[in-house]
Parts: structure tokens; sequence; C-alpha cells
């Protein structure tokens, strides 16, 4: 963050149900690379990732149309990734590639979380806030952090790949710990802030 600009805002972060997080993300364009604003929403992002307790956020999850993530995650080996991307597509896979199957939850669905399989290796293409490509290769939980927000640019979400009763099963926990999932992201975005 740039010392010039003010402090990080907690953002709002979208919930399962609303139509943000079902719609394919705005690519994005000229206008938007290298600008303060989009430099501002990156900052954001992390304050409210890290507020929630996350290892990745995308930016429909706080209620903004842009294909765009940031993420703070290790990966099998304990090497801790940070950074961002915009426009991301997960490289083509094998099918006959390797899957993991690791513990999976999501901001947006508060509360839940579940065993899925994914792949154990990922390969995200896109660019940074300036337009410049990047390339990020990632491992374990990185991988599946790689995934699931890429995804969410996409308009899906992870419960997306469970069976109708596994989905009913992580909205049934989600109702029973939102109210404290929520109150115990307030308390730490009043002490971040205070």
């Amino acid at each position: 963050m740039s010392e010039s600009r003010e402090r990080p805002t907690v953002l709002r972060i979208t919930e399962v149900g609303e139509e943000i997080l079902r719609r394919t993300c705005r690519t994005a364009t000229g206008e938007d690379f290298g600008s303060e604003r989009l430099a501002r929403l990156i900052d954001d992002m992390f304050a409210t990732m890290y507020v929630a307790d996350g290892c990745g956020l995308a930016a429909n999850q706080v209620d903004v149309d842009l294909r765009l993530f940031v993420y703070d995650c290790p990966d099998d080996d304990g090497v801790r990734h940070v950074g961002h991307v915009l426009n991301p597509v997960v490289e083509e896979q094998d099918p006959g590639r390797p899957l993991i199957e690791d513990v999976e939850g999501c901001l947006s669905v508060p509360g839940a979380n579940t065993r899925l399989a994914r792949p154990a290796r990922a390969v995200v293409r896109g660019v940074d806030q300036h337009g410049e490509p990047v390339t990020i290769e990632g491992t374990g939980y990185f991988a599946r952090c790689l995934q699931h927000e890429t995804d969410h640019l996409n308009g899906g979400l992870y419960i997306d790949r469970l069976s109708a009763r596994d989905r009913k099963r992580m909205m049934k926990q989600t109702a029973d710990r939102r109210e404290q999932v929520f109150a115990e992201r307030a308390a730490k975005a009043a002490k971040t802030v205070g």
C-alpha cells in the first residue's frame, strides 16, 4: 500500500444467494490497469480477507464485478504465496491428473466447510494491476485456492461441486454458524480499525 493512500477499508462480503456470485465477472481492461481505484480495491480486498481469516478473496465476493482475486496462502511445502491476479485463467490439465482431497470452505458460505477433491497442482495465467502478464503455479492447498478463486470469477461456488445432499448440509452449517462468524469478523474488524 502506498503511504499516500488512506488505510484500507474492510468491505462487506457477499453471501451465497446473492446474484453477483453467479455471474461471470467483467474482464479488466486498459482503463483499469494502473489506476488508483484498482490499487485501492486490492488493498481493501486484502484487509477484508485478513479480517475474515481467508486465504483468498475474489472481487465479486466484495460486490465488485471484476475478474480479480487476491491471495495469501501456503502451498504443500509450507511456502507462503501472497499476491493478486486479474483476468485469471486456469490452465487445462491432463484428465489423468492426480487429485487431492482436503477441507474447503468459502468466505461467502460462512461457517461451512467440507472435504472436496481438486487437482493437486494448478497453473493460473493472468495479469497484475499494471496489466503485466503473470503466471502463478501452485501445489496442494495453494492450488486449491487458485482454482477456488478463479471459479468465483466464473460465477461458481465450491458447493456446486458437491452432491445435492452435501450442498444441503453446507447450507445448514451456514445457517447454524452464520451469526457467530459475522460476530467474530466484526470484532476483528473493530480491532483492526482501532
